[in-house]
């Protein structure tokens, strides 16, 4: 009598969360991520209020300096010359320095170690941090832009497609700034030491790439330098919005160069995507 032959049945999948429940999860995580970030005093300070300081001080420092006039041959004051570097430095200390500190801090004190214990996908653990970087840089730059017009009387710009540049610039800036973030998170060691590595870099970037300094006064070694990195697309982008059209011939190329500035800009998110994807753990193999 021979034995039955035993059916071969598939082996059962992983069950993956549908994809709504991923979104949900994603905009319920960056809920979460907006309030905790405005629970901590310091992180407000040196990410989100630093820019506005910041131009106060430039604004007022700075305030007999000749800026150059535009087309009504009114001059430019410090506060409206400044005001590009400021918005394009936000973008950079929202996304970029509050995610790599906030998630090396993560990794440090088991937060992310607990999450992988969760059926939190990474999928909407990123979204979370991205829509909170969204959601406060937004708020960041309306608060800029209040203070420059309100209390620095800074002309804001009346034509439609100024602010549709700016739309594009900002949006594609802050997710490539969130998830380059995402990625320099890998680079300190432990959260201590997470600041003394990140600061630094978003220090030297701010002062190669024309938002502490007039960019073309800059040595043109340097300025080559600042094009290889985001920040200096992001406020040469910012100036084309708020600078009048005739300070497009300071820069590098003679004018705004928009395509180029999408161009770099997209070509970080990609190399961050690639890096984030590459390196990110819920939990540090080296323990």
């Amino acid at each position: 009598m021979s034995a039955a032959t035993p059916s071969l049945a598939p082996a059962p999948s992983t069950p993956r969360l549908p994809r709504g429940r991923t979104a949900r999860l994603g905009l319920e995580r960056a809920r979460f991520e907006v309030r905790t970030y405005f629970r901590h005093p310091d992180r407000v300070f040196f990410t989100f209020l630093f820019p506005v300081l910041m131009l106060a001080i430039f604004a007022t420092a700075f305030s007999a300096f000749d800026f150059g006039r535009d087309e009504n041959g009114d001059p430019v004051s410090a506060a409206a010359f400044y005001l590009p570097g400021m918005l394009a430095a936000g973008v950079l200390l929202s996304g970029l320095q509050n995610l790599a500190i906030d998630m090396a801090m993560e990794k440090s004190d088991g937060t992310l170690k607990r999450l992988a214990g969760t059926p939190l996908p990474v999928v909407s653990y990123f979204a979370g941090k991205i829509g909170q970087v969204l959601v406060t840089g937004l708020l960041q730059a309306a608060l800029l832009l209040a203070v420059a017009a309100l209390v620095f009387q800074v002309p804001l710009p009346t034509e439609p497609e100024r602010w549709v540049t700016f739309a594009w610039v900002f949006l594609l800036g802050v997710t490539t700034c969130a998830i380059l973030g995402i990625g320099l998170s890998q680079l300190p060691r432990s959260g201590r030491s997470a600041s003394a590595v990140v600061i630094p870099i978003v220090l030297v970037l701010q002062f190669i790439s024309g938002v502490y300094l007039r960019f073309s006064d800059l040595p043109v070694w340097l300025q080559n330098v600042a094009g290889v990195f985001p920040l200096k697309w992001l406020a040469q982008g910012m100036r084309a919005v708020f600078l009048p059209e005739g300070y497009a011939s300071l820069e590098a190329g003679g004018d705004w160069d928009l395509g180029g500035i999408a161009l770099a800009t997209g070509a970080w998110l990609v190399v961050g995507l690639i890096v984030a994807r590459l390196t990110f753990r819920w939990i540090r193999k080296d323990g």
